[in-house]
C-alpha cells in the first residue's frame, strides 16, 4: 500500500514544491517496512539534480496511508556545496591583516614549553630572559624543521638565483647571522640591492649581489706627457 500511494506522495510533494512546478516520478526507495519514500524531480531554481523525497507510512492493521515527511534531498548528480573546511585549514601566509588575530591552539606541535621562572627578579631568570628562554613556550624540534624547510624553499640553495651565484651567503658580507638553534644554517640579507634584502636566507643561498662578487677594476693612470727639450715652438 506504501508504494502504491503515489499520488499521495505528489499531492504533498506540489505543496511543499509551491510555487515552483513538480518534476517526473523518479521511484521509491523502500526504508523499512510500511515506510517508502517516493522521490520527484525538483524543478526549484539553484537546486539542479535535487529531489523532493515524500516518505509514507502506515501503521500495522491501519487502512490508510499517510504523509511522514516531505524533504528536499540531493540527488546522486546534484550541485553540492563544498565539504566544510576549517579556518585552520583555510588560513594561508600572508592572509593576516592589521587588527587580525590568530590564536595558537594549546598542543600545537611547532611549540614546547619554555622556562618561565616564578621569581623573575633571581639571577637566573633575568640570564634566562637575555637568552630568550622567559616565555611561556618556544618553538619544538617540528617547529625549527617546518621554519628551515619554508626557509630553504624560497631561499636555499637550490633556487634558480643561488645557483646563478658567484658565491655563497655565507662568504658574504652583508649577512647579519642569526642567533639560536638555527644559526649554523641561516642568516639575514642586509643587502638593500639583493632580492633577498630583510629576509632569512640560507648559508648556501647566493645572489649577484654578494659583497665579493665583483672587484672594481682600479681607476687607469694616464700615461706622463711626452716633452720636446730640443725643439722650440715659434712664437
Amino acid at each position: 500500500m506504501c508504494a502504491e500511494a503515489v499520488e499521495l506522495a505528489r499531492e504533498a510533494a506540489e505543496q511543499a514544491a509551491h510555487p515552483h512546478p513538480l518534476g517526473a516520478y523518479l521511484g521509491l526507495v523502500t526504508e523499512a517496512d510500511r515506510l517508502v519514500t517516493h522521490l520527484f524531480e525538483s524543478r526549484e531554481p539553484g537546486y539542479p539534480g535535487w529531489r523532493w523525497g515524500v516518505t509514507v507510512t502506515r501503521a500495522a492493521r491501519a487502512r490508510y496511508v499517510t504523509v511522514d515527511e516531505v524533504a528536499l534531498t540531493p540527488g546522486p548528480d546534484a550541485l553540492l556545496a563544498p565539504d566544510w573546511v576549517p579556518w585552520s585549514k583555510r588560513l594561508r601566509p600572508g592572509d593576516m591583516g592589521p587588527g587580525d588575530l590568530l590564536p595558537t591552539e594549546g598542543d600545537d606541535p611547532r611549540l614546547e614549553a619554555g622556562f618561565v621562572s616564578d621569581a623573575p627578579e633571581t639571577e637566573p631568570a633575568e640570564v634566562a630572559s637575555e637568552l630568550g628562554l622567559g616565555r611561556p613556550r618556544v618553538l619544538a624540534w617540528v617547529g625549527l624543521q617546518d621554519a628551515a624547510d619554508r626557509w630553504e624553499e624560497h631561499y636555499g640553495p637550490r633556487t634558480p638565483m643561488a645557483q646563478a651565484a658567484p658565491a655563497s651567503c655565507v662568504s658574504c658580507g652583508f649577512l647579519l647571522p642569526m642567533a639560536g638553534a638555527l644559526r649554523q644554517a641561516f642568516g639575514v640579507c642586509a643587502n638593500e640591492f639583493s632580492p633577498a634584502d630583510g629576509h632569512v636566507v640560507s648559508l648556501a643561498y647566493g645572489c649577484g649581489g654578494h659583497s665579493e662578487a665583483a672587484v672594481m677594476p682600479e681607476p687607469q693612470v694616464p700615461a706622463p706627457p711626452v716633452i720636446d727639450h730640443l725643439g722650440a715652438d715659434p712664437l
